[in-house]
């Protein structure tokens, strides 16, 4: 199988597409109080990335919901289960959602790793995948993957998701697949997300995605943008 290729973008694109179909489920209920909460702390993680590398940061701005909201996967997939298609289909920023974001991404190593930052308007409600939704497959056309509930870190007072999706396609006769693991933080008005994926480099082997790292980077960020 061949990896897609996934060309050079901008990181907070490369975020939007990644994202999509990811959704939110309570690891560790409650709520803290966001008084002193700062996205644009978020930045702060860069420090945890060594010269090999390339870090690329986006100031505090305003968010464009319809760009958050990602691609959608196309009309006519069948899913399995077939009462799991809410999950496997929502979006982590609904349409309509205002507010604000900071973003940091770094690649090297083989990976593509983005840490968001964003604060809306009012609490985004979360989307339980259940006991029955923990792995959900889909298929149509030339199209099929699977979107799977995966560990990710307790953080206090926050309400935590991560999220394995795999999809392939056939182009030319040909089965490429791509991946991309997220890991999403809730608490009030806040989201944290993080988004890591193999980088396909030429002559190069893929690399596995250090989800461990992944991990650290949620639990990182949220503590950066309460402090």
């Amino acid at each position: 199988m061949t990896l897609i290729p996934r060309p050079a973008m901008h990181p907070v694109a490369v975020l939007l597409v990644s994202l999509c179909a990811v959704a939110l489920s309570a690891c560790d209920a409650g709520h803290q109080g966001a008084s002193k909460t700062d996205i644009g702390k978020v930045l702060n993680v860069k420090s945890s990335f060594g010269p090999d590398f390339a870090v690329t940061e986006v100031e505090p701005t305003g968010i464009d919901p319809k760009l958050l909201t990602g691609q959608k996967l196309p009309d006519g997939l069948k899913f399995e289960p077939s009462d799991c298609a809410k999950f496997a289909t929502g979006q982590v920023v609904p349409p309509g959602t205002e507010g604000n974001m900071a973003a940091v991404s770094a690649e090297g190593r083989g990976n593509r790793y983005i840490v968001i930052a964003v604060e809306t308007n009012g609490p985004i409600p979360a989307t339980e995948p259940g006991k029955d939704c923990q792995k959900v497959s889909f298929a149509g056309g030339a199209l099929r993957g699977t979107v799977e509930v995966v560990d990710a870190p307790k953080v206090a007072g926050a309400q935590t998701l991560g999220v394995h999706r795999v999809l392939q396609t056939v182009v030319n006769g040909q089965t490429r697949t791509g991946e991309v693991f997220n890991y999403v933080a809730r608490f009030g008005d806040y989201q944290i997300i993080v988004s890591a994926n193999p980088l396909v480099q030429p002559d190069q082997p893929v690399a596995p995605v250090d989800t461990g790292r992944a991990r650290e980077l949620l639990v990182a960020a949220v503590n950066a943008v309460r402090n």
